[in-house]
């Protein structure tokens, strides 16, 4: 049974811990207003962007003349993984879900004889994924610094992997992050973005372009990728607030509970103590 000064102690610790946690769940919903305008905002710029690529790519369809960010390199068999996880904690399995999913993949890929290449954007994912895959890893970017998602972090990304890919050190490319669907559901996510591969395509041509479709797809292919490293980026600044407010706050309702408890168990215990003081002095006054 613990002293008195130790449950003291306990329910001194737990109320400092519930004023840290309380805290970091208002930043976190403060945070999360904002980066979830942005990652609604950017969705309709980032689904007419695959509406127009979706039709340029069907105009253009497997042709010679397609560019190789459309056409792919003809195998697949060297696989880029591109993780993109928080660079912090304390946000419950927003981190675990998105690794895991990469994992999953990776394995499934290894097994079928693929070539696995993994770049991690955010420490929690390579922490995570060094465990048992670290020798796949050939690469780590850095937000530490970033205070707000920019387009500009989506294209320093977007160079890396598309000079990899003109440097021929894979087929395939697909980014892993979490969709924000709302402040206790994201959806871990995995999305193909080279070869370009976009939903919904039309089979006939409803326009006439100049210069042809090759050209514009040449130039717009780049930007295409840097559109949906954005996105994600944005779908997981999101997604990151939301889970660390639904952790910090179900980590706040813990600790109450806790002090409840230790204050009972506190109370009962000096109860019990002054009790028997009671009892050891009225045995003495009767003794005499």
């Amino acid at each position: 049974m613990p002293s008195l000064k130790d449950l003291k102690n306990k329910i001194a610790s737990v109320k400092n811990t519930r004023k840290i946690t309380k805290a970091m769940q208002m930043v976190s919903a403060a945070k999360l207003r904002r980066a979830q305008e942005a990652a609604e905002a950017a969705r309709p710029y980032a689904e007419r962007m695959n509406a127009v690529m979706a039709g340029l790519s069907a105009s253009v369809g497997t042709s010679d003349s397609a560019p190789r960010l459309l056409a792919g390199t003809g195998k697949d068999q060297v696989h880029l993984l591109v993780v993109m996880t928080a660079e912090r904690g304390l946000c419950g399995g927003f981190n675990s879900t998105i690794a895991r999913l990469a994992r999953a993949k990776a394995n499934e890929l290894m097994a079928a004889g693929k070539t696995v290449k993994i770049l991690t954007v955010g420490k929690k994912g390579r922490e995570q994924l060094r465990r048992d895959l670290e020798s796949k890893m050939i690469g780590h970017i850095d937000l530490t610094e970033m205070k707000r998602v920019g387009y500009v972090n989506a294209q320093s990304i977007a160079r890396d992997v598309l000079s990899r890919f003109d440097a021929g050190e894979f087929d395939v490319a697909t980014i892993f992050y979490n969709r924000f669907q709302s402040v206790i559901s994201q959806i871990p996510t995995a999305q193909q973005i080279i070869p370009a591969k976009f939903e919904g395509a039309s089979t006939s041509a409803l326009y006439d372009y100049e210069p042809s479709e090759e050209a514009i797809l040449a130039d717009l292919l780049p930007r295409g990728v840097a559109t949906q490293i954005f996105t994600a980026l944005l779908e997981n600044g999101a997604s990151e607030q939301g889970a660390r407010m639904s952790a910090m706050d179900n980590a706040t309702r813990n600790a109450g509970d806790m002090i409840k408890k230790y204050t009972t168990i506190y109370n009962r215990s000096r109860q019990a103590a002054i009790t028997k003081e009671l009892i050891e002095i009225i045995s003495g006054a009767e003794a005499l």
